[in-house]
């Protein structure tokens, strides 16, 4: 299963995302194929990295690259994880499927280095849970090859 994971800055939320898919897939035997891209990048959050080390999946390595970059690979799914992507997602000539999963945006908040940490746990562990149950929906349907 190939994935694409979109957002605006390809900072955070698509990053988590796609460090759940490869560290989930590789935990379930699912062959999964995960990348992410934003409309306008602006660098892997340092936060991110941090959030997801604190439950041993490594992004340290991740880039975050354009979309232009994807558009005409072929993805069984482009999933957006902000509204602006998913507003202004290009069109994908071999896209199975899109899906829009809209999580806050951990990098906007605003106040002590404890409640900004805070955030980006929360979301991390929203996109994990989000991850997981639809890797185990898709995993139980095994009228579905998508997912195996």
């Amino acid at each position: 299963m190939k994935i694409l994971i979109l957002c605006t800055g390809n900072s955070c939320r698509s990053q988590m995302a796609e460090g759940w898919f490869r560290h989930l897939g590789e935990k379930e035997n699912i062959e999964i194929e995960a990348f992410s891209a934003g409309l306008s990048p602006k660098g892997v959050n340092r936060l991110a990295v941090r959030a997801m080390s604190e439950v041993q999946i490594d992004i340290s390595g991740h880039t975050s690259d354009p979309i232009e970059k994807y558009v005409k690979e072929p993805f069984d799914f482009v999933i957006t994880v902000c509204d602006n992507a998913a507003a202004n997602c290009p069109v994908f000539t071999g896209a199975g499927e899109k899906l829009h999963w809209p999580f806050d945006d951990p990098d906007g908040v605003e106040g002590t280095d404890e409640e900004v940490m805070s955030e980006f746990r929360r979301v991390r562990d929203e996109i994990g849970k989000k991850v997981q149950t639809w890797l185990k929906a898709g995993v139980a349907s095994s009228k579905s090859t998508r997912f195996c």
